[in-house]
């Protein structure tokens, strides 16, 4: 209810307040009577009902509502309220130092403000300008964001094969150690091989030597010459 007040108020159009229907001929009269019965008293609805006890229809609510807008208090104050919104007798514009801001020119209007006006246009162009700068910088960053997800997005095919890959990496190294325990035990073999060749070499040159040095116990057979052949070759000599 109070939102919807409050949305009247603010409303360029709003309608007439409630209460107008309180400004009656009858209701105008008792206010005026009240006037004179209560003066120098303060008003309260308890003084309103006692004072107009006598008196029919006496309504709820202070007869002093209906009074007129107290024109002394108003240029008392400078202001006035209506429908919510606050006017002041004496239009006036605040400054912006006074309504908290940063102001970079005089404050005095006699004052020349024009080289104060031309530094502001300068620092805004300036300013405006690394706006720019920095528009650019955002759009290369947002190049390189969509390159590195472009990129991401290419490998999502490699990343489903993922565990095949893993399984067929595995199945690989099972079948090289089978590999290497295979080539483990054919060395071993190969040395038993060598040791065994190593020893029977070694013994055939044993044997050889033996028979080498083994002194000749059967006669030599020479053929027999005859005798003169053996008396020629004494007469030579």
């Amino acid at each position: 209810m109070e939102d919807e007040q409050e949305a009247e108020l603010r409303n360029p159009f709003p309608s007439p307040p409630s209460t107008y229907v309180n400004y009656t001929t009858h209701n105008l009269k008792l206010l005026s009577l009240f006037r004179e019965r209560s003066e120098g008293q303060i008003a309260s609805e308890v003084l309103q009902n006692a004072i107009l006890s006598d008196q029919t229809d006496v309504p709820e609510w202070s007869l002093t509502s209906l009074e007129k807008p107290r024109v002394d208090w108003i240029r008392e104050e400078g202001y006035y309220n209506v429908f919510g919104d606050t006017w002041f007798l004496k239009e006036t514009f605040p400054s912006l130092g006074e309504v908290g801001g940063h102001q970079l020119y005089p404050e005095d209007p006699a004052a020349d403000r024009r080289p104060a006006l031309l530094s502001i246009l300068k620092s805004m162009l300036v300013t405006y300008s690394s706006f720019l700068e920095w528009e650019r910088q955002v759009e290369w960053i947002t190049t390189l964001a969509q390159n590195v997800m472009a990129a991401a997005n290419d490998l999502r095919p490699v990343q489903r094969l993922e565990p095949s890959m893993s399984s067929c990496i595995a199945s690989l190294k099972t079948d090289l150690n089978d590999a290497r325990r295979k080539c483990d035990s054919l060395e071993a073999q190969l040395a038993q091989l060598r040791e065994m060749a190593k020893q029977k070499s070694g013994q055939q040159l044993e044997q050889s030597a033996h028979e080498a040095c083994a002194p000749i116990t059967e006669t030599a057979q020479f053929p027999l010459l005859p005798v003169d052949d053996v008396a020629r070759w004494a007469e030579e000599l």
